[in-house]
């Protein structure tokens, strides 16, 4: 497996950085004294989509429960602290389309305790910008007055304000990350997924700079189909009908992506959950565990549900900026720019389409495609938003 740090790609910065305070992390461990500032109790990594934050964070847990350096990837301690299983790494992902308040105070008292089987209680909070006021403000104590040994690393997509709190963030250390170059991405689809070279440069031009994109659209042919369906809307609205039926087509796209996500993952969750509470028993006197596991599942399924609808709005807004990265084409395409396309495959339809329409009208489908990721942000229905702007669309 190699390092930890091998990981993340494209992010040597981001490394150099958090593999550095891993280090000071160990001399702590073992009684050293260490410079000011070297390590933190809190730490907030920002960056765009797909660009690891996540990752990073799990990373740096992994490096901080090395049990032989500081993120050897081979050790009992690395390994769980990757996929999750740590005792003392404890993951926030919201389930549904917030993190509650109630949820967040009983991860700070949990994390409150002294680890119990590694160095550090590490406490992962993906999508940190999707906690509530109430959670924010619970999270909030837990950072002002941090219990020994335990680290906060928060991931969100930036340090604005409407991300992160101004008073949480004004208590963490910043780490941004960069969108991965594409020889980035392309180089670890083939090492690390054994993707075809060719695949794998066309899926790192064409990914935006998102790693997990990459990797569906180099190993998935559906997930490849998909992206063609979303990217034959911008030209296949000719008449009014059209307009429905690419927005079916459009929602029927994130809805594939999303279920090609979860299903495995359902799957294999409830499984887990009915074996742990012995669900598949035989015998005498296992009705009553058989009763609770089924009421646990029910309860799981109505978190995956939750669950579910966020995955599908997530690939949705993916989809958006697909379409988006499209009218940017057309926008670079008629102004004779030398700019990278976000979609060099299809520069013939981005040319044909800077022929017919004026830059005004680009920028306006433009702004229809940003104001229906807005409105989808504020919960408003998948299908009217998308309805409203592949009506703009078609209009100009």
């Amino acid at each position: 497996m190699g390092s930890v740090w091998s990981q993340l790609v494209g992010q040597e910065p981001a490394v150099e950085l958090l593999s550095s305070a891993a280090a000071a992390a160990a001399k702590i461990v073992a009684g050293e004294r260490v410079p000011a500032g070297a390590m933190t109790h809190a730490w907030l990594l920002t960056g765009p989509p797909g660009s690891g934050r996540s990752v990073a964070a799990r990373t740096f847990a992994a490096a901080l429960q090395c049990i032989t350096g500081t993120g050897c990837g081979e050790c009992t301690g690395c390994r769980t602290a990757l996929h999750g299983t740590h005792a003392d790494v404890r993951l926030v992902v919201p389930e549904g389309l917030s993190i509650s308040v109630a949820e967040m105070r009983a991860l700070v008292q949990a994390a409150a305790r002294r680890p119990s089987t590694g160095h550090w209680q590490v406490v992962i909070i993906e999508d940190a910008d999707r906690l509530t006021e109430g959670a924010s403000n619970a999270l909030l104590k837990a950072v002002e007055e941090p219990p020994d040994r335990t680290v906060f690393l928060l991931c969100a997509p930036s340090d604005h304000p409407e991300d992160v709190s101004v008073t949480i963030r004004s208590r963490c250390r910043l780490v941004n990350l960069r969108t991965p170059p594409r020889e980035a991405i392309a180089q670890v689809l083939v090492e690390r997924d054994g993707a075809d070279p060719e695949l794998a440069n066309w899926a790192a031009a064409v990914c935006g700079g998102h790693v997990g994109r990459a990797r569906r659209l180099a190993t998935d042919e559906q997930s490849r189909k998909r992206r063609e369906t979303v990217l034959r809307i911008p030209l296949g609205l000719k008449r009014p009908a059209d307009v429905f039926a690419c927005a079916d087509e459009l929602i029927a796209a994130a809805e594939g992506d999303a279920s090609e996500e979860s299903k495995a993952r359902d799957e294999s969750e409830k499984a887990e959950l009915r074996n742990a509470m012995g669900g598949d028993a035989t015998g005498k006197g296992v009705a009553g565990a058989k009763r609770a596991a089924e009421a646990a599942v029910k309860a799981l399924e109505k978190r995956q549900k939750s669950r579910a609808t966020r995955t599908q709005r997530d690939t949705l807004d993916l989809a958006l900026v697909d379409l988006a990265g499209f009218y940017r084409d057309v926008l670079v395409t008629a102004s004779g720019a030398t700019a990278v396309l976000n979609h060099p495959d299809y520069a013939r339809d981005a040319a044909e389409a800077a022929r017919s329409w004026t830059p005004e009208s680009t920028l306006r489908r433009l702004e229809a495609v940003l104001a229906c990721r807005e409105a989808i942000l504020w919960n408003v229905k998948p299908r009217i938003a998308v309805e409203a702007m592949v009506t703009a669309l078609r209009h100009g």
